[in-house]
């Protein structure tokens, strides 16, 4: 019988032992500054950048100004400088707040709120002022559009990122953040995948 009590107790030593080293020490999540840290004010600097103009937009080349191509030259700059870091920050905090329930008051979420908003807004403060720069017209049929190649998707992905912050701003729930941050991703992606930023 002892000896079998002997086998039982280092039985259950070394499963208590196994389990501490797969268990291992507890990880807390990932602070504010780890999360979302401030994003340098974005300064564009002078280049060689020259605009697209694959088919149809050949045909609205007249309507494009220099103005037009200033501004998509210094949103592609900070395109390629800031725009994944930003974009990953936001789907960190929204996965943080789905984990804590749409909970601000949990953790670190409001103070991640603050940080990721700060980023948005400077974004948006760069962003906005270039956005509203572009020519817009209007085709025969009375429809917008944009006559500078990948124009539309700088417009909208700034609109959209006005929209996230906005929602963080009044504590929104992720779900509710989620839907203009997955339309900003898609814009982003368009921007991406049309090369006009390389």
């Amino acid at each position: 019988m002892r000896r079998h009590v002997g086998i039982f107790l280092s039985i259950i030593a070394v499963l208590s032992s196994a389990t501490m080293v797969f268990i291992g020490p507890a990880v807390a999540d990932p602070s504010a500054a780890e999360i979302a840290p401030p994003l340098p004010v974005f300064v564009p600097m002078p280049s060689n950048f020259t605009p697209q103009f694959p088919h149809p937009f050949d045909q609205t080349r007249g309507s494009v100004t220099a103005a037009d191509i200033n501004a998509e030259r210094e949103m592609c700059q900070w395109y390629n400088a800031q725009y994944d870091t930003l974009m990953t920050q936001i789907e960190r905090f929204n996965a943080n707040l789905i984990k804590d329930n749409g909970d601000y008051a949990v953790s670190d979420n409001q103070q991640t709120a603050d940080a990721v908003v700060a980023n948005i807004d400077q974004t948006e403060a760069f962003l906005a002022p270039r956005a509203q720069a572009l020519t817009q017209s209007q085709d025969f049929a009375g429809d917008q559009y944009f006559p500078l190649y990948q124009g539309r998707s700088f417009y909208i992905l700034w609109q959209l990122l006005s929209e996230v912050s906005a929602g963080i701003h009044g504590h929104q729930p992720a779900w509710f953040v989620g839907p203009a941050y997955q339309r900003a991703m898609r814009w982003g992606s368009e921007i991406n995948r049309s090369h006009v930023c390389r």
